[in-house]
């Protein structure tokens, strides 16, 4: 696995790893984490890979967040 990036955008830690022909982008938000997994034949140069990182998708990736940390913390009460 190949790291080719990483930065912090919106309290969201990105990451972007080249693994079997494959892109591996992961948020990380606290204890949470979110994979997307892209097919390096759909994207022609790495910087396509910018409309993964756009206000709409993070957006999209907060909200799912959200709701994870809501999960995690009810299972949490219920030990």
């Amino acid at each position: 696995m190949r790291i080719i990036k990483e930065f912090t955008k919106k309290d969201i830690r990105i990451s972007i790893f080249s693994w079997n022909n494959k892109y591996l982008l992961k948020y990380e938000q606290g204890m949470i984490e979110q994979t997307f997994k892209v097919n390096e034949m759909d994207i022609l140069e790495e910087s396509d890979l910018d409309v993964f990182f756009s206000d709409i998708f993070l957006e999209e990736i907060n909200k799912r967040f959200d709701e994870m940390h809501q999960s995690l913390r009810n299972q949490v009460e219920n030990i």
